[in-house]
């Protein structure tokens, strides 16, 4: 794509509040930022009209082999982890290597669509085929030019708890799966999942990969892996390339035990990723009333100075009905079951399933600045906050300085008497009115 003719975008409006910027890029990369650049000779023009210009969507956590395989061989009738477990088990023998291309594929096209350019997503290994990582590992292949594809590899089963699992994990690593995955709260004993902590990190450590752990999913404060987890980072120096996800066992933790284990994670520089849609659908499923909400502890993990992001985990598979990836959609039900509803905690969830994200996949180049990749999507609001209220409609997404998808703005006409004929859900200001948007 870099091939393409300049593309200038014209004024865009930008998240820290700046408007009438113009934004060129040229060879893929953004090469001149300001108010009224000049045109240079065969550019092409992207007109946005004032509306709110992003960098792309990210998602650190999801499960693209099991992505829009819903009710095959049956529907979860409980909704639970533990069934959706059991019921990918029963789906694995039957998977295609063809059928699980073309359900990843088309699930990079919504998400495209959507503005998500960048998915970090866990692969089952515990099939000694590895039908889900050769099969994912095509379809990192075939996206590259317009979507970045990060891979783990993921011990569904338990590493210690499958036979197998470990040199199954090797294989993949060897195959070209990115990142070392594990689940030790799946192990058969606590004990196992602290060995499995280590011998993940060890591996990785010696590889120079990254990590990234399903942690403590659980509703038992005593589930204490991500204390592990942090420990071994600290002690092999992986500062910067390791996070926990779910870390949902932090919700029922006393608040004591907290208060030592925020600190550690944030000196191992540890990153933590909630997926708060299938968090607060699996979570507390053991409770009658009151229910917990099951979602980790966002904002005091930031406010320890742990690095944050969201992940939307699943859509239309054994665990969830639902889903359509929209990252937008995923920082809403955050801020939600997280209360984080003051314009502070909005733009922190905003950063979760952008910036944020960024930094955990260690993308480079990500931003609107001059150097950065050409990446960005064009939203129907005027800030992080009105897109998140909207679900903002994205007008057109670019990837490396292209044009890879554009979408109609949301409007509704209306015939009322003595009424706007038009209506786009975005919030009218009267010039000079108090509180006009910044």
């Amino acid at each position: 794509m870099d091939s393409l003719p300049p593309l200038l975008i014209r004024d865009a409006r930008l998240p820290d509040g700046r408007s009438g910027i113009d934004l060129l890029a040229e060879g893929g990369r953004f090469t001149a930022i300001g108010p009224a650049l000049p045109a240079p000779a065969g550019v092409e023009v992207l007109d946005a009209q004032g509306w709110l210009l992003i960098p792309p969507f990210v998602d650190a956590h999801f499960h693209l082999d099991a992505a829009l395989s819903h009710g095959l061989p049956r529907v979860n009738a409980s909704g639970t982890l533990l069934e959706g477990i059991a019921l990918w088990g029963e789906l694995k023998p039957l998977l295609t290597e063809e059928a699980l291309v073309d359900r990843a594929l088309q699930y990079c096209d919504w998400a495209v669509a959507r503005g998500l350019l960048a998915i970090r997503s866990h692969v089952d290994v515990c099939d000694g085929r590895l039908l889900a990582v050769r099969a994912l590992l095509e379809v990192k292949r075939r996206v590259a030019p317009w979507l970045d594809l990060q891979l783990v590899a993921f011990p569904q089963d338990g590493l210690l708890r499958a036979p197998g699992a470990l040199a199954n994990l090797k294989r993949a690593l060897d195959l070209g799966v990115d990142v070392v995955g594990g689940i030790p709260h799946f192990e058969r004993t606590a004990e196992q999942g602290g060995e499995s902590v280590r011998l993940l990190c060890e591996l990785a450590a010696e590889r120079g990969l990254r990590v990234d752990m399903h942690c403590d999913e659980s509703d038992d404060p005593l589930s204490r892996h991500i204390e592990t987890l942090a420990f071994h980072t600290r002690r092999l120096g992986l500062h910067g390339r390791v996070t926990g996800s779910h870390l949902t066992s932090m919700h029922s933790m006393n608040n004591y035990y907290v208060s030592k284990l925020l600190p550690l994670i944030a000196e191992a520089g540890v990153h933590a990723v909630a997926n708060p849609l299938i968090n607060i659908t699996l979570q507390g499923r053991h409770d009658s009333y009151p229910k917990r909400r099951g979602m980790t502890r966002v904002p005091e993990l930031l406010a320890a100075g742990v690095n944050v992001g969201f992940g939307h985990d699943c859509a239309l598979d054994p665990w969830y009905a639902l889903g359509s990836a929209d990252m937008l959609e995923v920082a809403a039900m955050g801020l939600h079951v997280a209360q984080m509803t003051s314009l502070a905690g909005q733009r922190q969830c905003f950063d979760a399933v952008t910036a944020n994200n960024a930094r955990i996949l260690g993308l480079e180049g990500y931003g609107l600045e001059v150097g950065c990749r050409a990446d960005a999507v064009l939203l129907q609001a005027r800030t992080p906050e009105e897109a998140l209220r909207l679900r903002a409609q994205r007008l057109a997404v670019v990837r490396r300085g292209g044009v890879v998808s554009r979408m109609a703005p949301a409007t509704a006409h209306l015939s009322l008497p003595g009424r706007p004929a038009r209506v786009d859900f975005t919030r009218q200001m009267r010039a000079g009115a108090a509180g006009a948007d910044r």
